[in-house]
């Protein structure tokens, strides 16, 4: 027996996707100002995510995780290292392989700007029930699962 598919309205999907590239918008420009306190740019920033999410990486896998050049994420790096915000360390079971270490003030930084993006959205959800914040994340979840298992 095949599998019954359901269609979704396009009209939905229209406005999902739109509202959901106005709030990635409005997200990436709220967290500019926040950045714009501290001593590194955006791409920095994102490097410095990466670390902070999944540890140690060389170049080569920082490059492909930002979808930047070599050569580009080799400059944001060196930029890093010159601000005490990363270290280039060798694989202790490969000494042919450099790995990026996020140093104590680059994991500072991250916690105190994801900690001022949390505050900027529980201050939005100000008006918002806790079942609609319980079920908005649940389909935040789902959705970023969905989207993963693609």
């Amino acid at each position: 027996m095949e599998k019954d598919i359901r269609k979704v309205d396009p009209a939905i999907v229209a406005s999902i996707e739109k509202e959901l590239r106005y709030i990635a918008g409005i997200t990436k420009q709220k967290g500019r100002e926040i950045l714009s306190n501290y001593t590194i740019t955006p791409p920095q920033f994102v490097a410095l995510q990466w670390l902070f999410e999944f540890g140690d990486m060389t170049i080569g896998e920082l490059s492909n995780k930002m979808y930047l050049a070599f050569s580009t994420t080799t400059d944001l790096v060196d930029r890093m290292e010159k601000n005490k915000l990363v270290v280039r360390v060798k694989d202790p079971n490969d000494r042919r392989v450099v790995r990026i270490h996020l140093l104590e003030e680059g994991e500072r930084i991250i916690d105190e700007v994801i900690q001022k993006r949390q505050l900027y959205l529980e201050d939005l959800m100000e008006n918002f029930s806790d079942e609609e914040i319980t079920r908005l994340n649940n389909s935040l979840i789902k959705l970023h699962h969905e989207m993963k298992a693609e």
